[in-house]
This record gives structure tokens, C-alpha cells and sequence, in this order.
């Protein structure tokens, strides 16, 4: 059963970063590997409903990813289990259109409390302050400071992270909590619409302290749907409701929204999440690790953090991956275990730019760009314009080869690993501010690919 688990939790990983994040919530999530015998793997789920849709909708993707973990192809089935259900969770319908059931038979509720999704396990940085502090200062004292609270940004940033630590916090100093998504919200409607119960429906949300609503552009277009919610909106607002709403752009860049919803909207603290920073994006993962209980190196800590830049979804799903590889194999992940994990899921584009070319490539391709011998960047020469040549050869053989750092070391005449990592992180960080340095790399970049594809 633990084999069965592993495998699974490897390819829930893997699932997390090739389908939407409302399809793998809704269906995927309370998921978990049962057992594994011979060519059948059976995956447990908590309804008749999940069931079903799986079956239709998922499982060819979800047999190519257990067969790219297992090394075959195996059958697949799912088993409902009634004590994987909630309270928290209605169970919901069979499938619409994509994840979007327009048939629950239950009202919406308050979504389960997730140990972690809260403020101890989100990792604030530059990219995410204000929306961190602003979600923390409503969660301590509701309706006091910025209502409504709206966050926006990309996919995968943080901002249902966000959204499920105030249902936390708040719950547990006694507030009266309701977590909705706008598809669920959207779908529920519906029904409320067509069994005559839309008045009915407004009214569930009248006894509450707290409203949490993610992803409110799912609304846009939905004239009805967005009637509904501005009344809700106001009701609850006029009764010192605190509201806390996330998006993936602001509400000026909501088209097809209402012009009285988007004035709503922009009433209280507007807050952004950025794609994080490297040092954020190593503080993540750091962190999983150790709710993982995995001791990674940093190595490989880096390695995941420069393959996966912007969305901290598939940062996470990415960890899943290789430390459940690990566990399988029975070996401690390293950079080479991290990248064959990940190969099979790369896109194109990264693979395109991950692509392994021999050092002697390298080196001598950088050495041609600064007008320098191989044999210079190899040795001990400490003029500025080898020492900068020297540091870029570490930071492409890192980034695009994922060489050890001792291994780099070995390549460039035996120096210390230490010297290696400053090498590599001063690149890294001076790229970004010097814009000769940034265009540097890239021309090097296009060189060594128009080389490859020239070879």
C-alpha cells in the first residue's frame, strides 16, 4: 500500500502541472493510491461522481503518467471509498464542461480546512508583501481595515493559498466562514435558477462574518450569475461582512464584467501577487521539503527553482515529483535523478533551453565571445574580463548542463565549490539589473543553439 501511495503521490505531481488548478481541486485532490498488483493500479476517491468523471475524462492522461513512473503500462481503477468524504466538500456532479458541474444537488459550503494552506506555510517576499500583509491584518480583525480585500495575479502564485489561511485564522477565532469558488458559485446559481429557488439562494449567504472568493473572473460574460453576486455583495457589505476576493487581473481589466460589480470591486485594497523572486522560489521549496520530511540538497533545491520560474503550483508539483521518484528508487534526489523525473513533463521550450551540450562546447563558445583561450578561462589568470567569462561558463554549465558544483569545479581546473556557487549566484543576480550582461548571455545562448542545430 505504501508502494501504491508513492506512486500515486509521484503522479498526482505530475497531473498538477498538465491540467487546470479548479480541475485538480475539484477531482484529483482527495485522490490516493490504493494498491498496485501485477498490470492494475487502484486509485481510491471519495464518490460515485469523481469516479465517473475520471474514468471519462482523465484516465488516458492518467495512465501515461503512471506508466512514465512504473516503466509500463498498467489498467486503472476507482474505487470509492466513503471514508475518504467530508462534510466540508458536497460531493459533486457528474461532469459539464471541464471541471464545471452545472447539476449539484447541494448548496455551496465552507471548503475543508487545509493544514497547508496557511499563513506559517506562505512564504512572503517582495513579490507578494502587501497582498501577505493585507490578508493577515483581515484575517486578525475582519472588516476592519479593507473590505473588500482584492487580490490579483497569475495562476499558481499564491492567492488561494492566501484565501484558504484567512478561512483558517478566522474559523478559529470563531467567525462565521464561507469559501466559494465562481465556478461552484456559478453552477449552484444555476440550479437555484432553474428549480425557481434564486431568492432562496441569496439568503444562504445572509448569517455569515467572512466571504472568501476565488477566481472571480469566471463570472465575466455571466450576466445572471454577476446580478446575483452583486447583491450578495452588497448585502453582505452593508451587514460589516468582511470580503476577500482573488483574481487573475485587476478589476479594470475585468471587459466583461459589470460597470456596478467592478465599482464594488475596487472599493477596498487592491493587492498584487508577482511571480517570485529566485531566493523566494528557494524559500518555497525549502519549506515543502520540510513539510515533506526530505532532506534535499540545495543543489537540487536550485536546480527545480531555475526550471520553474513563475508559477509556484508547478514549482511544488515539481518537488512532489522528484522526491517521490527518490523514494521509489530508494535514492537520494540529486540533480541527475531531478531531471530525468522531469524530463518526460518538460514542454518543448524547456527542454529546448535545458538541452545538455558537452562543457568543451561551452567553454570554448564563451572564451570565442570574449575574445580568450579555453586555457584562459581554465586558469588563474583574475583580470576582469576573465573573471567574468569564467563566472558565466559556471552559470550556463549550472543552469543549461545542471552539473554539480563540484563537478563544474573539476571542469575549470579544480576549483572550489564554493567559488562556484558565488560564481553562479552573481550571475544569476547581476542579469537581472545589468542589461550588457543580460544580452551577453543571451547572444551566447543563441550561439550555442544555432551551433547544435548546425552540428
Amino acid at each position: 500500500m505504501r508502494v501504491a501511495r508513492d506512486i500515486w503521490e509521484a503522479a498526482l505531481g505530475e497531473l498538477q502541472l498538465q491540467i487546470s488548478k479548479p480541475n485538480y481541486s475539484t477531482w484529483l485532490e482527495n485522490t490516493r493510491g490504493i494498491s498496485y498488483d501485477d498490470d492494475l493500479f487502484v486509485v481510491g476517491v471519495p464518490n460515485i461522481f469523481v469516479a465517473e468523471w475520471l474514468q471519462n475524462r482523465l484516465l488516458s492522461l492518467i495512465k501515461r503518467s503512471l506508466a512514465s513512473i512504473i516503466g509500463k503500462s498498467v489498467n486503472v481503477q476507482f474505487l470509492v471509498q466513503a471514508s475518504m468524504q467530508t462534510d466540508a466538500h458536497p460531493a459533486p456532479a457528474y461532469q459539464a464542461d471541464g471541471g464545471t458541474s452545472t447539476r449539484l444537488a447541494e448548496p455551496v459550503k465552507a471548503s475543508a480546512l487545509k493544514s497547508k494552506y496557511t499563513f506559517d506555510t506562505f512564504v512572503p517576499g517582495e513579490c507578494n508583501r502587501m497582498a501577505y500583509a493585507a490578508a493577515l491584518g483581515i484575517a486578525e480583525e475582519p472588516a476592519q481595515a479593507f473590505n473588500p480585500l482584492f487580490i490579483f495575479g497569475d495562476t499558481g502564485v499564491g492567492k488561494t493559498h492566501l484565501l484558504h489561511a484567512i478561512e483558517r485564522a478566522t474559523r478559529a477565532s470563531g467567525f462565521r466562514v464561507f469559501y466559494a469558488r465562481a465556478e461552484q458559485f456559478t453552477s449552484q446559481f444555476v440550479l437555484a435558477v432553474k428549480s425557481s429557488k434564486a431568492e432562496e439562494f441569496r439568503h444562504k449567504f445572509r448569517d455569515i462574518d467572512v466571504l472568501l472568493f476565488d477566481d472571480i473572473q469566471f463570472l465575466s460574460g455571466k450576466a445572471q450569475t454577476q446580478e446575483c453576486f452583486f447583491h450578495v455583495f452588497n448585502d453582505l457589505y452593508d451587514n460589516g461582512c468582511q470580503i476577500a476576493i482573488t483574481c487573475d487581473c485587476p478589476p479594470k481589466a475585468l471587459s466583461s464584467m459589470g460597470k456596478r460589480l467592478k465599482s464594488r470591486l475596487e472599493w477596498g485594497l487592491i493587492a498584487d501577487i508577482q511571480h517570485p523572486s529566485r531566493e523566494t522560489r528557494l524559500a518555497i521549496l525549502s519549506m515543502k521539503a520540510r513539510w515533506l520530511k526530505m532532506d534535499i540538497s540545495q543543489e537540487v533545491l536550485i536546480f527545480l527553482a531555475m526550471q520553474f520560474k513563475h508559477n509556484v503550483r508547478e514549482l511544488e508539483g515539481a518537488l512532489n515529483r522528484v522526491v517521490n521518484y527518490a523514494r521509489l528508487s530508494g535514492t537520494s534526489p540529486d540533480t541527475s535523478l531531478a531531471a530525468q523525473a522531469l524530463a518526460d513533463i518538460a514542454t518543448n521550450e524547456d527542454r529546448k533551453e535545458t538541452a545538455i551540450l558537452k562543457p568543451k562546447i561551452i567553454i570554448n563558445t564563451v572564451a570565442r565571445y570574449y575574445d580568450l583561450s579555453p586555457e584562459e578561462i581554465k586558469g588563474k589568470r583574475r583580470d576582469k574580463k576573465t573573471a567574468l567569462a569564467r563566472q558565466v561558463v559556471m552559470y550556463l554549465l549550472r543552469e543549461q548542463n545542471h552539473c554539480r558544483l563540484s563537478e563544474i569545479g573539476d571542469i575549470l581546473g579544480g576549483r572550489d565549490h564554493t567559488t562556484i556557487l558565488h560564481g553562479c549566484e552573481k550571475i544569476s543576480t547581476e542579469i537581472k539589473s545589468d542589461s550588457q550582461l543580460s544580452k551577453s548571455i543571451e547572444e551566447i545562448r543563441h550561439q550555442l543553439n544555432t551551433g547544435r542545430k548546425s552540428a
